[in-house]
């Protein structure tokens, strides 16, 4: 088991309602939107190796000492989230939960560097350690922002001086963990650029609600359960009717 020093980043899919009804369409589009959203997310992470895939966040790591590129992957990733958020509202065809809540989809970040433990089986990397401890931690915080980016002391030191200059200092009290100084920036100060606006298109808009139904189909048959590992969505069964 090697152990090695390495920037660790979650990029987090949230906005969904926490309390969401228990409707078989309902919940597997809302699992195939943040599937969708995730591999935008994936595609534009550019050297960022991707660790695994935990419910509606990804875990993504990189080896070093030195991270200049890591504010710009940041923004590549938003940019990315943003475009296609902004193709499957435009592209919406259904009127389940699932798809109406999608314009309000939003991502954050947290980010680490330590010395991370990697055990190799076969074609899989597991990634152990105090410092992989802390940065899943760190999803659960104070920071009082929907977007953000939040970073620990070593990721700080290698931000760019007029990044650091807007970041927040925020200490939290992790739990295992303990008192641990973090730091906050508003996505808005790292991908200011938007990307260009979607246009509308009534074959695409067609095309997206064949597949949307056709990767549902092993959620809407039970073979599967939808948002099952979701951190930002708690399932709930509808109230019965008297």
């Amino acid at each position: 088991m090697a152990i090695e020093k390495a920037l660790l980043l979650i990029a987090d899919i949230g906005g969904y309602t926490r309390f969401m009804r228990h409707h078989r369409f309902s919940l597997a589009h809302a699992q195939e939107t943040v599937a969708l959203l995730l591999e935008a997310v994936i595609d534009a992470a550019g050297t960022l190796k991707l660790a695994k895939l935990e419910g509606d966040a990804a875990f993504f790591y990189v080896v070093g000492e030195d991270f200049p590129t890591f504010a710009r992957h940041v923004a590549d990733i938003r940019r990315a989230f943003l475009s296609r958020r902004e193709q499957l509202v435009l592209d919406r065809m259904c009127n389940c939960d699932g798809c109406m809540q999608a314009n309000a989809l939003t991502l954050k970040f947290v980010a680490h560097a330590g010395e991370v433990a990697f055990q190799r089986v076969k074609h899989l990397t597991e990634l152990a350690g105090v410092d992989v401890i802390l940065v899943h931690r760190m999803l659960k915080n104070d920071v009082p922002l929907t977007e953000y980016v939040l970073v620990t002391d070593p990721v700080l030191a290698t931000l760019d001086p007029v990044l650091r200059g807007h970041c927040q200092g925020l200490e939290h009290e992790f739990e295992g963990i303990g008192r641990t100084p973090t730091h906050y920036l508003d996505l808005d100060h790292v991908s200011a650029a938007l990307p260009a606006r979607v246009q509308p298109n009534l074959l695409r808009r067609l095309w997206h609600k064949l597949l949307m139904e056709l990767r549902s189909v092993k959620y809407v048959l039970g073979i599967k359960q939808p948002c099952q590992d979701f951190r930002n969505v708690e399932v709930v069964d509808a109230p019965k009717s008297a």
